[in-house]
């Protein structure tokens, strides 16, 4: 396994490991991925078994253009819609799987639907086409815990168990993709993401429903109760903190408090982290894994987490919080 920057030799090598049915760590604008081809039984055996991930969780498929979706899925006029104004992007999609796909059954939990991606990193599209098949890539890191925005958080998780992780850099937006469920007349949100319930009503000029709360059982990624996770307890919606524990903050920490009596920011500096001093939410998202894993060490008993409203992509923020801090 290696850490290899991205070069036009490097990105063929992966192709080629993908090509022999092993794993490699690319970077994505939402988090890095564990690709393999997603056509390779064996290949997506290996993803799930490297990272423990549980059979019922379906898999994303990334693919690098809209024709290729229509080869593993059938792809409605509303998906159509929705893929014109968010594709390449953030978003997947859950759309009725076609018979003869090709998929591993692994890929989608022998569900009759498939979660499709077309990314819009452009490392990740180079190895799809490069590959010259769809691939399967849930996140490069160990099944419910801190999702991966960097290859060193890659190497952190899962060691020499990869092939090869290409460095591409930080993650534009650090979140996972929005998950919409198309398979009916309405789009159901499954997973929070940075395009919100808003913008796809916007564009579409009609009804999105949230199915995150009333889900039952797990149809597309993302819908594990307990998921990341870090290795210490995390304590939301702090209003003060506890001297051994440490702070994620958002927005101003001028009133924080230690509870033993003190402000927060006397605390040492590798006690907080703030996700956006100035109360930007996009900023927040793709802070948030990095600062967790800074904050994820045995030195403190438990993460403190500041407010953090409840819109637009505060949502999506939210909503990794609630499940990172099941106990």
């Amino acid at each position: 396994m290696a850490i290899v920057s991205v070069r036009d030799q490097t990105l063929k090598q992966a192709a080629q490991i993908i090509k022999e049915g092993g794993l490699v760590a690319m970077p994505t604008e939402t988090v890095y991925g564990l690709a393999c081809n997603a056509l390779n039984e064996a290949a997506v055996q290996n993803v799930f078994l490297v990272k423990g991930r549980p059979a019922i969780n379906p898999v994303i498929i990334h693919v690098s253009a809209l024709v290729d979706v229509h080869k593993i899925a059938h792809v409605t006029p509303l998906a159509q819609k929705i893929a014109a104004h968010f594709w390449p992007g953030a978003l997947t999609m859950v759309l009725p799987r076609r018979d003869n796909s090709g998929l591993s059954a692994l890929c989608t939990a022998g569900l009759e639907t498939v979660a499709v991606r077309f990314p819009s990193n452009t490392i990740a599209r180079k190895l799809i086409q490069m590959s010259g098949v769809p691939l399967a890539a849930p996140s490069a890191n160990i099944s419910g815990t801190i999702s991966p925005t960097s290859p060193r958080h890659v190497f952190d998780s899962l060691g020499d168990k990869v092939d090869m992780i290409l460095a591409g850099g930080a993650c534009e937006t650090g979140l996972e993709s929005t998950v919409v469920d198309v398979t009916g007349d309405i789009p159901i949100i499954l997973r929070y993401g940075v395009v919100t319930q808003e913008h796809l009503e916007h564009v579409l000029g009609g009804e999105v429903q949230d199915g995150v709360a009333q889900t039952t059982h797990i149809t597309s990624p993302g819908q594990l109760l307990k998921h990341y996770a870090p290795t210490i307890p995390l304590r939301r919606n702090a209003v003060d903190v506890a001297p051994d524990e440490a702070l994620l903050a958002f927005g101003s920490i001028k009133f924080m408090g230690i509870i033993t009596g003190g402000a927060v920011s006397d605390l040492p500096a590798d006690q907080i982290r703030n996700l956006s001093e100035s109360g930007d939410l996009e900023e927040a998202a793709k802070n948030l894994f990095s600062y967790m894993r800074d904050l994820d060490t045995s030195k403190f008993k438990s993460i403190a987490v500041m407010n953090i409203p409840n819109e637009g992509v505060g949502v999506a923020l939210n909503d990794r919080l609630l499940r990172a801090s099941q106990k």
